[in-house]
């Protein structure tokens, strides 16, 4: 490993539902970049992470262990400094969560500024715009070392209280879609210049799945978390209607979370059951096989009442690189990937009607289906490619 120039810093790493970030920061290291990923919390314990790639970085995790160090960090702050961390504090939160996030991120701040001169850090990044981003503002500067971040969705949208603050003092600031771009223009016209559009990678491991022909049952597919902006009980909603108009189909909803239990009533109450088959968490390694078995993907984004969306699924990504069919709602940066008539189906959000009927017309003319399946996995290659955008990355981490 090349001596670190570049700290990443991280809630946790690696994430079981991050799989992009452990792969934007393989990739880096691949292309010989030293990094080292510093957590703000405790590591996941080993049955959580299983099935994952290992790091190539070096991790360092903090977590409650440390209390102690970071309150004797900032208690050694001069003047100044705690004049800076009580700003950074004071600000309306959007919640408690939040809240408390951004105090830790800022004890956090406070004992990385010193360890990250020490070592010759030349640059900190953080790949997330919350908490993350506080903490490399703060370590910042408090070290005179530059920093940046990155944009994606819950972390922006809505905005915490000091992201236009953040935005203002990055070096530069990475999005993933113009549609976030505009979004954080408009939220820091000041910052616009700072603003650069890297859309994710996608390792493209693997092969496309095998041609199927589609014939009843139809295998349909959809996986994430089970949370509001997913958009599940739609997806349901709209099983139950194919069942009545007769379709013949099975679909795997993969994932967990805290809708798990509303999404299995929703079944019973639909008379669903022996139609949708809940495998639970799937490893990442694991994902290929169910892209393999699939006829459809489909993926309806949502955005929830608190303005909490998806940025751009990176498993819409991986459904594209193995030349699965794929239908979504038109959320955030999804129209950047899923392309109308070209590379897949792009619906309106919460329209259970309009998703049957377009997961109806998508099964219905196979040729078309595979056609833009097909593209999407060239397009995945073309603007999707891990090596050429972290690339990219990499040029803004070393200025």
């Amino acid at each position: 490993m090349p001596q670190a120039r570049v700290a990443y810093i991280l809630l946790w790493f690696p994430e079981p539902t991050q799989t992009f970030i452990l792969d934007e920061v393989n990739t880096l290291c691949r292309l010989g970049l030293g990094v080292e990923v510093h957590t703000l919390y405790s590591a996941r314990p080993p049955e959580a992470v299983a099935g994952m790639a290992p790091a190539a970085a070096p991790v360092r995790h903090l977590g409650a262990a440390y209390l102690g160090s970071l309150a004797k960090a900032a208690a050694h702050l001069d003047p100044e400094a705690r004049r800076f961390c009580f700003r950074v504090l004071n600000r309306r939160w959007r919640n408690l969560e939040t809240m408390a996030e951004a105090w830790w991120a800022t004890l956090a701040g406070v004992y990385l500024a010193p360890r990250f001169a020490a070592a010759g850090i030349e640059h900190i990044h953080a790949p997330w715009a919350n908490g993350p981003a506080t903490a490399a503002w703060v370590a910042s500067h408090l070290s005179g070392i530059p920093f940046s971040f990155c944009c994606h969705a819950h972390d922006i949208y809505p905005p915490d209280g000091a992201l236009k603050e953040k935005l203002e003092a990055a070096a530069f600031v990475r999005t993933i879609s113009t549609a976030n771009e505009l979004h954080l223009t408009a939220l820091a016209p000041a910052a616009a210049a700072k603003l650069v559009k890297i859309p994710y990678g996608s390792p493209l491991s693997g092969a496309p799945a095998p041609v199927r022909s589609a014939q009843p049952p139809y295998q349909l597919l959809a996986l994430g978390r089970f949370v509001v902006k997913k958009g599940f009980p739609v997806l349901l909603a709209a099983c139950r209607r194919l069942a009545g108009e007769g379709l013949d189909f099975r679909l795997i909803l993969a994932g967990d979370g805290p809708q798990r239990r509303q999404l299995v009533q929703l079944v019973r109450e639909y008379g669903l059951e022996g139609r949708v088959e809940f495998p639970g968490f799937v490893p990442h390694r694991q994902v290929p096989d169910l892209l393999g078995r699939a006829d459809l993907f489909v993926m309806p984004c949502v955005i929830d009442p608190r303005g909490d969306r998806d940025g751009l699924p990176n498993v819409i990504l991986e459904a594209m690189a193995h030349e699965v069919p794929v239908v979504a709602t038109d959320v955030n940066g999804v129209s950047e990937a899923v392309r109308p008539g070209e590379t897949g189906w792009l619906i309106p959000p919460e329209e259970a009607v309009i998703l049957a009927q377009t997961i109806r017309e998508a099964l219905a003319d196979p040729g078309e289906a595979r056609r833009r399946a097909r593209a999407g996995r060239e397009l995945v290659a073309r603007e999707f490619d891990s090596t050429k955008n972290y690339a990219r990355l990499k040029d803004w981490l070393e200025k």
